[in-house]
């Protein structure tokens, strides 16, 4: 096979590294940031409780702790990453809960913020399809003219029985509407999706991605699902012990979605990497490193590569 054209490594997909180095010419680090967000799915807004696999960083296990200023938490990653690469530029990336929930110029304070640190070149920020205001998107809109945005906007499943029994708490037909409005403001889009969801088969999985590969998105995360301590999930595993992927399962399926994917869209993550000390299934996510190595391996067996089965229909 040639080599697969987005990549400059063994990767048979297009990774994050490859694309940031690409468009900056240079090692690019994103820093997780906790700002001490809500979410509109815990205050009662459009629902209680949150997402059932959610933590109670709001899935920002790797972010800063709130408590500190962002300056703090910033410069606190920033020491470890420049100490590998003393060369390297940064994207603040706003990670905890729901991060464009709240008045605009509470945002604009935040984001500046970042913005104002050293080598940053830009934002992530990962909300909700449901919590990005019109007015949010204007001040995005411009935001976006003045450095590098994406936005992370959650989906997780386009299964809708799926959703209501992870407390999703937004429509399918919200969160498209939302990448068509942040696209027209030629915003980049990059959207979450989580393999292993309870009672969900290989071919829901396989359809989410098929969905997306419609869309006008920029980059994909594909997590395996963590079922974590303290969480209404795990409440949920203890009473039904629905069945979790295995290893090869997953890899299997992840591999899939991939030939499905157009290999332009950036591949930030294909597997999670949960803390242990919450983690009860799977056990294999621990060995993160394995099973990208894992995935490498089986793509070169299957001859296989991002976009493979793009173009093809069923």
């Amino acid at each position: 096979m040639k080599d697969f054209v987005f990549s400059n490594t063994n990767k048979r997909y297009h990774t994050l590294d490859y694309y940031y180095k690409e468009k900056f010419h240079s090692k690019v680090f994103k820093i997780s940031l906790n700002a001490g967000f809500s979410c509109p799915n815990l205050d009662g807004t459009v629902g209680f409780g949150g997402c059932i696999y959610c933590s109670k960083t709001g899935s920002g296990e790797f972010a800063g702790c709130k408590e500190d200023s962002l300056k703090q938490q910033f410069d606190n990653i920033k020491k470890i990453m420049l100490k590998k690469w003393p060369s390297g530029k940064f994207i603040g990336y706003f990670q905890a809960r729901t991060n464009t929930y709240a008045d605009v110029n509470i945002l604009k304070k935040l984001y500046e913020t970042v913005l104002s640190f050293d080598n940053v070149i830009g934002l992530n920020i990962a909300t909700r399809p449901d919590s990005i205001s019109e007015e949010c998107l204007d001040y995005l809109t411009e935001l976006n003219k003045k450095t590098y945005l994406t936005i992370e906007l959650g989906l997780q499943t386009t299964n809708e029985k799926t959703a209501k029994l992870i407390n999703r708490c937004h429509t399918l037909e919200c969160f498209e509407s939302m990448v068509k409005k942040l696209r027209e403001r030629n915003i980049d889009v990059v959207v979450h999706i989580i393999n292993g969801l309870p009672y969900e088969t290989k071919e829901d999985m396989l359809n989410t991605v098929k969905y997306l590969n419609t869309l006008d998105i920029q980059g994909i995360k594909i997590h395996m699902l963590s079922i974590l301590k303290d969480t209404p999930l795990e409440k949920l595993y203890q009473q039904k012990k629905f069945k979790v992927l295995n290893k090869e399962e997953y890899i299997d399926i992840v591999i899939e979605q991939l030939e499905l994917l157009r290999p332009e869209i950036v591949i930030h993550r294909i597997t999670g990497d949960p803390k242990v000390e919450d983690l009860i299934e799977p056990n294999w996510l621990i060995k993160k490193f394995c099973v990208l190595n894992d995935i490498d391996k089986e793509m070169v067996r299957r001859q296989s590569y991002q976009g493979k089965k793009a173009n093809k229909k069923d």
